[in-house]
This record gives C-alpha cells, structure tokens and sequence, in this order.
C-alpha cells in the first residue's frame, strides 16, 4: 500500500503536467496575429478581439500599422489575418488571399473644425485631389491655400477606395504633397491645421471634435446616411486571409464571428453597418460607382498592375511608338500638378514603410509618372535611419544619415544664419515653421524637447542652423 501510493501521485502529477501542456500547445494553436490598416484596427479588430476572447476563443495580438503592411505579412505568413479599407487590387499579392468583406463605413473628408467650409460637392473634391483647386476661398472659404494630406502607402485601403471613387482607379496621383504612414498621423495634423484637407473613415473621427467632417452636397456622413447609402461615399471594411496559412481554419473562424449576432454588435458600437446589414448598399454599388464617374467627368480603368498581369502571358515586346502611346493614354488620367510646392521630393518611392522615420514623404518622379509631375515638391523630409541634429554645420556634414540617393532637394527655403529663438504665430503649425526655416520638424522636435507636432500661439521655439 505505501508503495502504490507514491506511483499514483506520481502517474497523476505526469497526467496534470500532460494536461497542462496540452492545454499550453491548444491555446497557442488557438492564438491569432492580426496586421493592418489602423482604421480596420480601431472600428473592427478591438472590440472584436476582446469579444472573441470572452467567448472563450484565444488571444488576437493586433499589430496595426497600414493595408501594405497587413497583406504583405498575411501573403508570407507572419499574420494569420490582416485588415484592409479596400478590396483585392489585383496583383500580385492580392492575387493569392481571401477578402471576406465585414462592414460598411464612410470615407469622410476631413477638415479643422476652424475652417467655415463644411460642404462639398463631388465635383469640389474631386477637383481638389486633382489640383485644379488649391485655395479654400474657391470653395466658399477663407483666401488661404489649401494643405492636402494623404498616406504615403501606395495601396492604403482609405485612400485607394477614395480614388478608385473619384478617378474610376485606386493607383490614381494626386496633388497631395504632405503624406503619412496611416491616417491616425493624418487625423492628428488635420486637428492642428486650419487649412487642412484629408480623408479618413467615419469610424475613426465620429465623436472627435478635433476633426470637422465634410457634407457632400449637403449629407453628413453618418452610420445612418451611410446605410441607407444617401451619402456617396461609402466602402467596405475587410479582414483578409490566407487558405494555406497552418492558422487558416481558426482565422476563418475568427472572420465568420465577426458576422454572429455578437460581433455585428461590436460593429455597430463602432459606428459601422455590418456588411449583412447593408444588403441595399450592394445592389446600388454599380450604379452609384457610374454615377460618381459621370458627375466628376471621369472613367473607370483597370490598375497598372492588371494591365501588366494581363498583358504578361503574351510576352509581346511593345515597339517604341506603342509604348509612347500607351504613355500618352496613362497620362490622360493624370492630374498636372504644376502649382504643387514645397521644399523637397522624395524618390524613387520605396517598396516597404520598413526603417523609415518621418512624418512624411512625398512620391513624385517625373521620369515614372509624365512630364506633369516634373514640378511636383513636397514639404516633408525622408530619413532611413536617425535623423540628424547639427550643432555646427560641420558636424551636420559628418552625422547626417539621410540617403542622398532617396532624398532630392527641389527647391530650398532660406536656411537660418545661426541659432534664434522664434515666436509661434497665430495659425502656425510645426510643418509651416518647419518649411519657413528650412529645416526638418523631427528637428524642431528634437531642439525644443517636443514629444508630439503640438505647438501653441506664442510658443518660443529654438531653431538651429541646418
């Protein structure tokens, strides 16, 4: 008997250790990586995480950063789900995952709530984007020139939802020389600029007063206008998924709760129609697409990337005077960005937002994009690695670590003698001061001791020679 004793304790301290294994290695299985769009991240991923894990699912780390990023890690198998504000663009990348559509919501532009113009024709915004419009008193504002904001990222589901709206393709240029690397960085400049112009989502901005929302034609985007589809601009939010990922039945899993009676919940209180809800949405999609094309003067075409995947099996060599035809008809759709300036262009545009410090930067190759893009500049600085402080302008020679090759300096504001203070004027941002002075606003940062782009009328700043 004593010696039974000891064996069963034994075998039953193996067995609970076996168990607890078990269950180890079974929640690890159960446990998701989710990358994206950070409007995908705040509007659906959040609130759906933690409600998937309170129904006793596993854990959803969130990693939201913008749309390349989510569908590059998903398309590799660093994520098992990624978030994007847009559909499949047809490359190469797309080509190969799942996009399960989960919500409605509102593409809005977005203005400081300063600003006395609060509605906008189609036409207006379209124009805006394409530079035909650059002063707010064009629109029924003040006489102040406008600063159009975008997100860098190429294929950011926001923005490419917006142009494929608008220009009928989503890869379409824009006079947008101050870009961010998603919209949360968009939202905050837009707060802080009285002549600011975006766009985001409603599910980012409903409720922040810090952001005045643009009435198209009257409509104020709201989770009601949008479900009834009475504000045009309306577009789907997606999680995406890849079939041969070893996570993929339980990211299946995770997508298909979204749409329970539970997860439409988490939608809703997010300011989103869930996509089983917006029925009526679906059937006007074609006609209200055509709508928007005909109202703005533009047509819808097949992106760079399905034209070359189309064109790739044929592996026909285009004569020179078909490939200037073909130029010619790229440039067709083209906004000539001749009035857009600034201070510096960043260029070629790089394949990945991986290394890369800033506020912005700004695409404009001439070489890639037409003759119309030759006078294009930015007013936001690029660095790939930390960007540089100079003491003296020796030492700003030897320290810099901004790559020559991927910065080019267009224009050049007069760089200030020595070190001065300056006084912030009243409608003044970081980025006008910045580009007043000729110097970086991640220096100004750095001189001053600032932990964001917040600066106040009055505020004396310490500027340093570039």
């Amino acid at each position: 008997m004593p010696v039974r004793i000891p064996r069963l304790l034994s075998v039953a301290l193996i067995g609970a250790s076996l168990s607890t294994v078990a269950l180890v290695a079974l929640a690890q299985s159960q446990s998701l990586t989710w990358r994206g769009d950070v409007v995908t991240a705040n509007g659906v991923m959040k609130g759906m995480a933690q409600a998937w894990q309170s129904s006793g699912h596993g854990h959803v780390e969130l990693q939201p950063f913008n749309t390349a990023s989510g569908l590059d890690a998903v398309a590799s198998g660093a994520a098992d789900i990624a978030g994007s504000a847009r559909g499949s663009a047809g490359n190469a990348v797309d080509s190969g995952l799942t996009f399960t559509p989960v919500a409605w919501d509102g593409l809005v532009l977005v203005t400081s709530p300063s600003n006395p113009v609060s509605s906008l024709t189609l036409q207006q915004v379209h124009d805006i984007y394409y530079g035909k419009i650059t002063n707010w008193k064009d629109v029924g504002g003040n006489d102040a020139p406008m600063d159009v904001f975008a997100v860098a990222s190429p294929g950011d589901g926001v923005e490419f939802s917006l142009r494929k709206l608008l220009f009928g393709r989503g890869s379409q240029p824009v006079a947008a020389p101050r870009l961010y690397v998603n919209t949360t960085q968009l939202e905050a400049s837009v707060a802080l600029d009285p002549r600011a112009f975006g766009v985001t989502t409603l599910s980012s901005v409903a409720g922040n007063s810090k952001i005045k929302m643009i009435r198209i034609s009257g409509v104020a985007p709201n989770v009601s206008s949008v479900a009834s589809g009475s504000y045009p601009l309306f577009t789907e939010l997606y999680l995406v998924t890849n079939a041969s990922s070893p996570n993929a039945a339980n990211a299946k899993a995770f997508v298909d709760f979204t749409q329970s009676a539970k997860g439409e919940s988490v939608l809703r209180s997010h300011s989103l129609v869930p996509y089983a809800d917006g029925g009526a949405l679906t059937a006007m999609d074609s006609s209200r697409r055509s709508r928007i094309l005909a109202e703005v003067g533009a047509h819808a075409s097949a992106e760079p990337t399905q034209i070359a995947a189309a064109a790739a099996p044929r592996a026909v060599v285009p004569t020179a005077a078909a490939a200037a035809a073909a130029a010619a008809a790229a440039r067709a759709n083209t906004p000539s960005l001749a009035a857009v300036a600034g201070a510096v262009v960043a260029a070629p545009q790089p394949s990945s937002l991986k290394g890369i410090h800033g506020d912005a930067f700004t695409v404009a190759d001439a070489t890639s994009h037409g003759s119309d893009f030759a006078k294009v500049t930015a007013d936001a600085f690029v660095t790939f690695d930390k960007v540089p402080v100079s003491k003296t302008k020796a030492s700003k020679t030897a320290n810099t670590t901004t790559k020559k090759s991927d910065v080019r300096k267009v224009a050049s504001a007069p760089a200030p003698a020595a070190a001065r203070s300056y006084r912030v004027g009243a409608g003044e941002t970081l980025y006008s001061i910045a580009r007043k002075h000729g110097v970086d606003v991640a220096q100004i940062r750095t001189w001053n001791h600032l932990k964001d782009n917040t600066v106040r009328t009055g505020q004396v700043l310490r500027i340093e020679a570039r």
